[in-house]
């Protein structure tokens, strides 16, 4: 099991009744799943930059990415319908507890000049998304086999009814949220 997971049971659904106020463990919000997502608009006329995307999102989640094409054409970006534009990535359960692992306590430190999560990323419905500039904080992706250095966005999806219980489900599993 992983330490979030761990954790969550163990010490943050006591600490949310507390805070929350509420008796039945049902009601509690916890994570529901992980969404990363890579989209480049060079992949739409190179194949091989595409690849790339697909191996090291695979690298990074553990799992093999949905190659996401472009559902119309768009002739002022010079995009057809049909045409691979990104990658995306679903993680839940197990998979989804250790990535926020290695999010929180390995890659977010690695990012230049972190000051903290904003918590104005919150959706109105519970669900944080932030953005990751560079693919190499993971420690999974090799440094000598990226071409380019490319983002991906991450939502992590909460079954909290508002803003504010996800912020304090997330502080309580520890992500770093400035003040």
């Amino acid at each position: 099991m992983s330490y979030s997971r761990d954790r969550y049971f163990s010490e943050v659904k006591d600490l949310l009744k507390k805070e929350i106020g509420v008796s039945n463990d049902l009601m509690l919000p916890k994570l529901d799943k992980v969404v990363l997502n890579c989209t480049s608009s060079e992949a739409a006329h190179d194949g091989k930059i595409m690849q790339r995307i697909v191996d090291e999102l695979a690298s990074i989640s553990g799992q093999k990415p949905v190659v996401t094409k472009a559902k119309k054409s768009i002739a002022g970006f010079k995009l057809r319908e049909g045409v691979s534009l990104g990658a995306k990535v679903t993680l839940r359960k197990s998979r989804m507890y250790e990535f926020v692992d290695r999010l929180i306590y390995i890659a977010l430190p690695k990012v230049r000049d972190f000051r903290g999560l904003s918590s104005k990323s919150f959706d109105g419905r519970g669900n944080f998304s932030m953005g990751i500039k560079e693919q190499i904080v993971f420690p999974e992706v090799d440094y000598d086999k990226i071409d380019k250095i490319r983002g991906f966005d991450i939502t992590v999806c909460t079954t909290a009814r508002d803003d504010k219980l996800a912020l304090a489900l997330l502080k309580a599993l520890r992500f770093p949220f400035t003040s």
